[in-house]
C-alpha cells in the first residue's frame, strides 16, 4: 500500500530537465513503444490551468509560461511487465491533451486532461487502474510520402462519453533537429501525475532521449482542446511543433507524489 506522508511545508524548486531518465527503482509494470508521434503546444499562463491540477501538484513553467499539448501518436507492442506485446489490445491509436506538472518534491511530470484510443477496453482499464481519463474514439492515422517530405494525418472521432468531438491534425515532417530548450521542457518528462482515491500519485517512466525532426503543420481542427475547456488555443498557431519516430519506453509502480524518488 501506498503511505500517507504529509505535505511539506514549502514546495522544493524542480528537478533538473535531463534528458536522461533516471533509472526505474520500482518493478516494470508495463513497457510500449511510442511511434509517429506529433507534438503541438500552446503558451498559457499558469494560472489558466492550475485548477487543472491534482492536489499537491502545480503547473510546471519555462520562462514564465506553461504549455498545453495536443499529442497525437502509435501505441505499439503494449505489455504488462516485460512480456511481449499484447496481440490487438497492444497496438492502437492514441491522441492526448497534456499539462506539465511539477509536485512538492521537485519531480516534473505530465498531468493528462484527456487520452482517446481506438480501444474500449484500454480505455475502461487504464480509467480504474490508474486513474487517467482515457476515452474511446474512431481513430485513423496514415503516412504519405510526398515531394516535400513526409505527410502525417491523425483523424479521431470520439465515441465514449458521447460527444460530437472530432479532430484532424496533418504535419510535414521535415529533417532531424538538436532539441531545443522548449523541446526538452515538453519531452524529457520522466513520469505522470494522477489522482487515485484518496491521494495524488506519480507513476514514473523511462526511455531514451526523444529523436525529432522538424515539422510544418498543415492541418488542425480539432475539437477535442475544446472537450477539455481550451478550445480557444486552436485559434492560434501552436508555439511548438515537432515530431519524433518514437522511443521505447516502461512504466514502473506508481508512489506517492509527495514522496521523493528513492
Amino acid at each position: 500500500m501506498l503511505e500517507d506522508v504529509p505535505p511539506s511545508r514549502e514546495p522544493v524548486p524542480p528537478e533538473p530537465i535531463s534528458p536522461a531518465a533516471p533509472p526505474l527503482r520500482r518493478p516494470v509494470i508495463m513497457r510500449q513503444y511510442w511511434r509517429d508521434l506529433t507534438y503541438l503546444h500552446w503558451a498559457v499562463d499558469p494560472e489558466r490551468v492550475a485548477d487543472r491540477m491534482p492536489p499537491g501538484v502545480r503547473p510546471d513553467t519555462l520562462a514564465g509560461r506553461t504549455y498545453v499539448g495536443l499529442v497525437p501518436f502509435r501505441m505499439v507492442g503494449a505489455a504488462p511487465g516485460r512480456l511481449r506485446g499484447v496481440p490487438y489490445l497492444g497496438t492502437f491509436l492514441e491522441t492526448n491533451v497534456r499539462l506539465y506538472s511539477v509536485d512538492e518534491t521537485g519531480r516534473r511530470g505530465v498531468v493528462f486532461l484527456s487520452l482517446d484510443t481506438d480501444r474500449l477496453a484500454i480505455a475502461l482499464g487504464a480509467r480504474a487502474a490508474f486513474g487517467v481519463p482515457y476515452r474511446w474514439a474512431r481513430m485513423r492515422h496514415t503516412r504519405t510520402d510526398v515531394p516535400t517530405g513526409t505527410l502525417h494525418r491523425y483523424d479521431a472521432r470520439l465515441r465514449w462519453p458521447r460527444t460530437r468531438a472530432t479532430s484532424a491534425v496533418a504535419v510535414r515532417v521535415g529533417p532531424p533537429r538538436e532539441a531545443t530548450e522548449l523541446d526538452r521542457f515538453v519531452s524529457a518528462r520522466w513520469g505522470l501525475h494522477t489522482r487515485l482515491p484518496g491521494r495524488t500519485v506519480y507513476v514514473p517512466n523511462a526511455h531514451e532521449e526523444w529523436p525529432l525532426h522538424d515539422a510544418e503543420l498543415v492541418e488542425l481542427d480539432s475539437a477535442l482542446m475544446a472537450s477539455v475547456g481550451l478550445g480557444e488555443l486552436t485559434d492560434r498557431v501552436p508555439d511548438h511543433i515537432a515530431f519524433s519516430p518514437g522511443v521505447h519506453t516502461e512504466f514502473g509502480l506508481p508512489g506517492d507524489a509527495r514522496r521523493p524518488r528513492r
